[in-house]
């Protein structure tokens, strides 16, 4: 595990799911890590089918990785969800600038 990739699972120690007060590491949320030359990749894994705030935790997970140093890209991407598809074309998709 490099470097980066211990920093990028320390943040998400700090991604609480509002509804159950724990992080989404805790909850088992997360399937995985990868990282090469500052690229991220998280999947995540909402904790049933039809959560209903899964947009909200991937959204949440992207920005959390994102504000880690060193840091280059962020992609996440959700399994087991019946609107995959759809969370991972919202949380991937490129922002404009401010």
């Amino acid at each position: 595990m490099s470097e980066l990739e211990k920093r990028v699972r320390d943040a998400l120690e700090k991604v609480v799911d509002p509804e159950t007060g724990l992080s989404v590491v805790e909850m088992g949320c997360i399937k995985s890590v990868s990282e090469k030359d500052g690229e991220v990749v998280v999947e995540f894994v909402p904790t049933s089918p039809f959560c209903p705030i899964a947009f909200f935790l991937a959204s949440s997970i992207k920005e959390a990785v994102e504000r880690v140093e060193g840091v280059k890209r962020v992609k996440v991407f959700s399994r087991g969800h019946v609107m995959d598809e759809q969370i991972n074309e919202y949380v991937n998709r490129p922002r404009s600038p401010p």
